[in-house]
């Protein structure tokens, strides 16, 4: 999802009198009322406040769920205005949307953390922020000298008039800058080599809150008059409650309230995930000790025969038919008939959990006429919209409070939590924490789609691929969604221009849906993992099968840099020789073509994604079937890293992600009931799993920065994968690995 779709639309006189923008529009002006910062006096517009001691405050706009946006959106408006970034602070602002004649607004742009474009959709938008500030400022010193304003410049937090040989500090003039008109046009932006903060080493603004534990997440949300709710939700998928008998929990102390809870009927989109029973008390443990007290009969569920066994049994007899065709390039029937060689495999890739860290968490406050909620969301647009739902209030009454988020990977783009939490405090009138616990969050989850990847290329008498197809059988992320075709679901699924569009002539993709009972959703860089997995580990088999060098043959095929054109998210152009810039760098880093010992092999992935580039080189060794990965090499190529300290941070979890997720984690289901509850049995990898020698490397491009925070995921399963054959010759085609080589 798009950090920064815009569900709204609004025209420049509006946004100007609103102080909001779309996309890379003009954003300051007086605010309408109040201010998300704290003093309009000392404020020019919504995101910049200058206190008289010149230190800057700077409001984020975007959710931060780990990846760094904190930082660097207020980075990129420090930049523009002038000032010292050890004279910045940085405050999360709220959801900001207004109402107009023709409809809402952004308030302060788009707002939403999905989709690797938090940065890169308000790359434009935040430098504006801060240029048409420092303009301003420039503008209330020349009125004050009585000079023109192109005599006047800045350094560091002041405007120097050099023919005057005057220094103003910004906190003497934000007054008068406050009241000035606004201009009319956008203003001028820095050239990349004046930068003295963009793309430099600056410190993380909460990072020492972070280590220290005084950063507030939203399990941390105490409100005055509060009460605590847990949900009891049907153990089988799409079951509904039958009856239940809340006696014995109504006699823990502290419950307060306990009362039935109806989810989507089968099919329907969802607003909350499963029905239940709601249990309200005095705290969360007497909530869960409640809970934990009643007795509920569940009506039979349209689900409740699903078993992982028979999913992955349909996907197998639905590739032997025909499917929607979603892509059909040259002339694919002709090229792989006419191929000397034809390669055919299969991959599988599991449902997999989010598992963040912080369990879901809702606090909701239902009034008359308001709706107050704080939520630790990835889509503040969408916690709005779930309230509205449920309250039946207009928008402009609803409050979005944003926290850190303890871990999103998609997950929290959903907001069905926060529906619940609405939902309570509407039926009880109390404000309300919701709190899920670990099993309720791996036991209801919008899970990563599951799927059967079959894979096929033909290759001509100078093993050139002359022919290829990807045929997928899954459950697309895309199932229950409001007003979603079905010709459509393919969308979610496989991205029509990914490697090896407009490299291999004949291509065709072709996909098969398997409407499976599992919720789906995003799951940290969507398709993109299943995808690079399957396309990255065939790579790997052709080179092997025909006697080429898996590098050699990701390089031919990627060839030298060019620009193709690339219509699904995240860019508007491909270049594949950024991706063998990157493998070669990786493959010299880590001693590619070296002779190694027995039981010892190197592997190489690469993938593009949301407009971003990895590549991954794993060493492994593997000993009386026990896997050691002795080295990881990883590198990015972000265009311009704005916030390098953030770049390689993504780069690390999303490898140490995705090397976790290959090792061991798999969502199953047996009589609709999904079988994992904590991480006893979806065990995420331990620390001594991932090496000491552990590199990152991050390789500029150009002066346009790309999202990074999925980046580095997709490109390190199949490198493992990869390595691990070149180890042992044992080709691991379904995930995770678990004890296959114990096999």
């Amino acid at each position: 999802m798009s950090a920064a779709i815009s569900e709204f639309s609004i025209s420049r006189r509006q946004f100007l009198i609103a102080g909001s923008g779309v996309a890379g529009s003009l954003v300051l002006g007086l605010p309408l009322s109040g201010s998300a910062l704290v003093d309009s006096d000392r404020m020019i517009g919504f995101f910049v406040q200058i206190e008289a001691d010149g230190h800057v405050v700077i409001g984020s706009n975007q959710p931060e769920i780990g990846q760094g946006a904190r930082t660097a959106l207020p980075m990129l408006v420090a930049e523009e205005l002038d000032v010292d970034w050890s004279m910045v602070s940085v405050r999360q602002m709220p959801l900001g949307i207004v109402k107009t004649a023709d409809g809402f607004a952004w308030k302060y742009g788009g707002q939403g953390a999905g989709g690797s474009d938090g940065l890169t959709s308000n790359w434009e938008f935040m430098r504006q922020v801060g240029a048409t500030a420092r303009g301003q400022l420039i503008k209330a010193a020349a009125i004050r000298l009585g000079v023109p304003e192109a005599q006047c410049e800045t350094r560091s937090g002041a405007v120097i008039c050099s023919a005057l040989g005057t220094e103003i500090p910004y906190g003497e003039l934000v007054a008068e800058a406050s009241r000035l008109a606004l201009p009319t046009e956008s203003p001028a932006l820095k050239s990349i080599d004046d930068h003295h903060i963009i793309g430099t080493q600056q410190k993380t603004v909460d990072a020492r809150d972070i280590v220290t534990g005084k950063s507030k997440y939203g399990i941390d949300t105490v409100q005055a008059d509060m009460r605590y709710a847990v949900i009891a939700r049907a153990p089988v998928l799409n079951a509904t409650v039958k009856r239940f008998d809340d006696s014995r929990a109504r006699e823990i102390d502290g419950v307060l309230e306990v009362f039935r809870i109806d989810g989507p009927a089968m099919g329907e989109p969802y607003l909350i995930l499963a029905s239940g029973v709601a249990v309200v008390a005095t705290s969360t443990w007497a909530a869960m000790r409640g809970r934990d007290a009643l007795q509920i009969e569940w009506n039979e569920s349209p689900s409740a025969n699903e078993n992982s066994e028979d999913f992955w049994a349909n996907n197998r007899e639905l590739l032997k038919g025909d499917g929607q065709v979603v892509l059909d390039d040259g002339d694919f029937v002709a090229a792989i008939a006419a191929a000397k060689t034809v390669i055919v495999r299969q991959y599988r890739v599991p449902f997999v959990s989010h598992a963040p860290l912080e369990p879901q968490n809702c606090y909701a406050h239902v009034q008359e006429a308001s709706c107050h909620v704080i939520a630790p969301t990835q889509s503040p647009s969408g916690a709005s919209r779930s309230a509205a739902a449920v309250t039946g209030l207009p928008r402009e009454n609803i409050s979005i409070e944003m926290t850190r988020v303890g871990g999103g990977f998609g997950r929290r783009l959903t907001t069905d939590y926060v529906a619940e939490a609405v939902i309570i405090s509407k039926h009880t009138g109390w404000p309300i924490k919701l709190q899920w616990s670990r099993e309720d969050d791996i036991k209801n989850d919008f899970y990563r789609p599951a799927g059967t990847h079959e894979m096929q290329a033909g290759l001509d008498d100078n093993n050139n691929v002359t022919a290829w197809t990807q045929r997928l059988a899954s459950a697309s992320k895309y199932y229950r969604r409001p007003n979603m075709p079905d010709e459509e679901l393919a969308g979610a699924e496989l991205y029509n221009d990914d490697f090896p569009r407009r490299i291999v002539e004949n291509l065709r993709l072709e996909y098969f849906h398997n409407p499976i009972g599992i919720p789906r959703g995003s799951w940290r860089a969507p398709a993109h993992t299943a995808n690079a997995f399957a396309i990255q580990s065939f790579i790997d088999e052709i080179a092997h099968e025909t006697g080429q060098d898996p590098l050699q043959l990701r390089l031919d095929l990627y060839g030298e840099e060019r620009e193709l054109e690339y219509t699904n998210h995240g860019a508007t152009t491909f270049n594949p020789g950024r991706l063998s810039r990157l493998l070669k760098f990786v493959a010299e880093q880590i001693g590619y073509g070296n002779k190694l010992p027995e039981g010892r092999g190197i592997g190489l992935a690469s993938h593009f994604t949301f407009g971003g580039y990895a590549a991954h080189a794993m060493e492994v060794s593997v000993t009386n079937g026990k896997l050691t990965i002795e080295r990881v090499v990883a590198a990015i190529d972000c265009g311009l890293a704005v916030h390098p300290n953030a770049v390689d941070a993504q780069l690390q979890g999303g490898t140490i992600d995705g090397i976790s997720t290959a090792l061991g984690l798999e969502i199953t289901v047996r009589n609709g009931q999904i079988q994992q509850s904590n991480f006893h049995d979806y065990p995420l990898a331990k620390i001594a799993a991932i090496p000491a020698r552990f590199e990152t490397h991050i390789l500029p491009f150009n002066d346009k920065p790309t999202g990074v925070g999925e980046i580095g995921l997709p490109p390190a399963a199949p490198a493992l994968t990869n390595a691990i054959f070149a180890a042992t010759g044992i080709r691991i085609r379904s995930l995770p690995i678990g004890d296959q080589l114990q096999a």
